[in-house]
């Protein structure tokens, strides 16, 4: 019997790192979280055992992409088999959890096709790679920072389209690939590009724990998880099918989430105060309030939920100065959420005289 993972719902705070893996567990299109943290900050621990938490998917049986037998866009040998009238065998299986060896060749991450058997032989051999065994799962990379610039690029190209592609000598292969992407990293070893950092919806920083209490309390669990591993699973299986139960009623609630006007304009008024680049922060946030409102169990977006989203999307996305400490200054936000809710006087008033009444811009003339 393999060894039972750490319990998700058993570690011990890290609640902003925990919330940004569940949004993304709610709204696998979100756009992957980055985790960035010294060694022993359960970053690891976080995500394996998020992956345990998740629920079964229903996939093809034998399928190498964990094809749905649903989708509209199967992979071409589930596709070809659909186009002969065979109905698919479906199996039950756990999400797929792949993790990326920092050493992974490009061939490795995307898969490989046979040129030289294409050419002799005239048959389209393809082998696929980690992008395919992560297909309605987890792609993990752990010390993405280390992991060679092109690579990671690859990787977000296929996250945000949802599907690989991959061509060599005019031969092309393309194939589903939608991943929840997490990466973790030390920022003492390295950090990423900005143009990479701003691929990734989210991102958290992590610290070890200060309190002594909950640093006894994380000592308390661990030994007890070591000392009787499936004792210790057993003992929080109640809470793990709480917070199961909680994803999949949010998942079921995400389509039916609205945006008011007056939110969808308080993100991009957020974005432009912290002098963002580009609408990937926009579009981050927005999805991220969407997700905290569903795993709230409402159906509309609040300042509240845009106020988390902010704090998750814009760290890793704002212009930093040299030695800047990571993370966005709380009252700078405060300041942003109280200019949208009771917006000034426009530049033009001039301020009114001691007992006199505000002298107000002059209408427009009418249109002729």
């Amino acid at each position: 019997m393999p060894r039972p993972l750490f319990p998700f719902t058993a570690i011990v705070g890290q609640e902003r790192m925990k919330l940004a893996l569940l949004l993304n567990a709610v709204y696998p299109a979100l756009g992957g979280v980055l985790v960035r943290g010294r060694k022993g900050t359960a970053k690891s621990t976080a995500v394996r055992a998020l992956a345990a938490l998740l629920p079964e998917i229903t996939v093809v049986r034998g399928c190498p992409y964990n094809c749905d037998p649903n989708d509209p866009e199967p992979c071409d040998p589930c596709a070809a088999r659909r186009a002969h009238g065979e109905l698919p065998d479906i199996a039950r299986r756990r999400i797929p959890m792949v993790e990326l060896p920092v050493g992974a060749t490009e061939d490795r991450v995307i898969g490989s096709l046979d040129v030289e058997r294409a050419i002799r032989a005239g048959e389209r051999h393809f082998e696929p790679g980690l992008l395919a065994q992560a297909n309605r799962g987890i792609l993990y990379i752990d010390e993405v920072n280390l992991l060679h610039d092109h690579l990671v690029d690859v990787i977000l190209d296929a996250a945000a389209m949802g599907r690989n592609y991959v061509e060599r000598e005019g031969i092309s292969v393309t194939h589903p690939a939608r991943f929840i992407l997490v990466g973790t990293m030390n920022p003492e070893e390295g950090e990423l590009r900005p143009q990479l950092l701003d691929r990734f919806a989210l991102a958290v920083d992590v610290d070890g724990l200060h309190d002594p209490a909950e640093r006894a309390e994380a000592v308390r669990r661990r030994i007890a998880f070591e000392s009787d591993p499936h004792g210790f699973v057993a003992a929080w299986a109640a809470a793990e099918r709480a917070e199961q139960e909680r994803i999949a009623r949010a998942r079921a609630l995400l389509p039916h989430v609205r945006v008011p006007e007056a939110m969808l304009s308080l993100i991009a008024h957020v974005c432009a105060v912290f002098e963002v680049d580009g609408l990937r922060a926009d579009l981050a946030m927005y999805k991220a309030a969407r997700a905290i409102a569903a795993f709230a169990g409402r159906d509309a977006v609040t300042e509240d939920d845009v106020r988390t989203a902010a704090e998750l999307a814009l760290p890793h996305r704002r212009r930093r100065q040299p030695f800047e400490q990571p993370g966005l200054d709380p009252e700078q936000l405060d300041r942003a959420l109280a200019e949208h809710r009771h917006p000034g006087p426009p530049e033009d008033d001039e301020p009114p005289p001691s007992g006199k009444p505000a002298r107000r811009s002059a209408a427009p003339a009418p249109m002729p």
